[in-house]
């Protein structure tokens, strides 16, 4: 026993001390100059979102380049008062380029990997391609930032609902141990990209006029409707969506074993994502003490009235940053949970901004 548990010891201290060295290493960050910026999948909603954010925060670009299929190929872009055209990618798109954003989905991303990392670029990556690999750091800045620092080359933006969920989690388990969490999501069109907000405005309107509607890009029309989750059903009965929530929650809280279960449903809001969150402790904790600990925390506003019976809602948090967070109790079902309701913009903090977040703690060699 005494071998196995010095041999854990030496393990942990091995990976600290790594962790250490890495983080010393300034490979790791990006060069001290303006840079040459890619947006894979810029004329998507996220990549539209994403240049638009460097604009707002003023990212430090030297050149910025525009990058699609070929069926948006041409499309004009107004960045930082100048016309930019969107070019179809190739193998030579990442020459001399420092940092690539990327999202054009998962198969996109490992098709263009090693031409980018031929040429030293660092890729921030918003599919799902890599988010569980354990060499490619998953991340949220206002979480785990330094695991930014173990990179080689990849970092992976979390899935939307993860990341909204994540910022409340943290803090909360600053005061107490977490148990059990049971969330249900009420996810947006914006979820499943620009064409599902532009069915579900068509599709609304239809139904209006009394037309049949005859959805393309969800399987369902959303229209005066909901349904469950349309990602690829597991052999576990969870969604391809839920299981994202589940794994990708554990390994930016660093807790293999933590007991989390999802139910995860589309709902017809164009931007932004809702959560119910039920969070078990280790022991009873005050929602006003709850409450206290979010407010102090990075990237989340309280909307909570009981009287006036307002909490967050959508319209709240659309085309903000922060998220908002409400309606904090007591479960009365077990003293030691807490029932909350959270909302983020799942375009913005979901997934662009926090891209452009974890870009900006690589830049910290700016103002040495």
């Amino acid at each position: 026993m005494k071998v196995i548990f010095f041999d854990k010891v030496k393990k942990h201290i091995f990976n600290k001390f790594h962790t250490f060295l890495t983080i010393l290493n300034k490979s790791s960050l990006l060069p001290k100059r303006s840079l040459r910026v890619a947006v894979l999948g810029s004329s998507g909603a996220v990549g539209s979102e994403l240049i638009k954010i460097l604009e707002e925060r003023n990212f430090p670009i030297s050149e910025l380049i525009l990058l699609s299929s070929s069926r948006s190929a041409g499309k004009k872009i107004i960045w930082n008062h100048k016309e930019y055209s969107i070019k179809e990618v190739n193998e030579k798109s990442f020459e001399n380029v420092d940092l690539v954003f990327a999202s054009a989905g998962g198969s996109i991303s490992k098709k263009w990997l090693s031409t980018i990392q031929d040429q030293n670029s660092i890729l921030i990556d918003n599919s799902s391609a890599f988010r569980l690999d354990e060499n490619v750091p998953l991340v949220v800045p206002e979480v785990n930032p330094n695991a930014v620092f173990t990179h080689n080359g990849i970092i992976s933006n979390p899935n939307c609902t993860t990341i909204l969920l994540s910022l409340v989690l943290a803090p909360l388990s600053s005061i107490a141990q977490i148990k059990r969490i049971i969330v249900s999501t009420y996810q947006s069109a914006s979820g499943a990209g620009q064409l599902a907000m532009e069915e579900l405005k068509l599709l609304t309107s239809q139904s209006l006029q009394g037309n049949p509607q005859k959805p393309k890009i969800l399987p369902y029309s959303l229209a005066f409707n909901l349904f469950l989750h349309n990602s690829p059903m597991q052999l576990n009965n969870y969604c391809e969506e839920e299981m994202k929530m589940i794994n990708e929650t554990r390994k930016i809280l660093n807790n293999p074993s933590l007991k989390l279960t999802a139910t995860c449903v589309r709902v017809p809001i164009l931007r932004s994502h809702s959560e119910s969150v039920n969070i078990e402790f280790s022991k009873a904790i005050k929602p006003h003490e709850a409450i206290l600990k979010l407010k102090e925390s990075q990237g989340i506003d309280i909307i909570e009235d009981y009287q006036a019976n307002r909490f967050p809602m959508p319209e709240d948090v659309k085309e903000k940053d922060n998220i908002a967070v409400g309606r904090v109790r007591t479960d009365l079902s077990n003293p030691n949970a807490l029932e909350l309701w959270l909302c983020g913009d799942q375009i913005r903090k979901g997934a662009a901004l926090n891209a452009v977040q974890i870009a900006e703690i690589l830049l910290q060699n700016h103002h040495e």
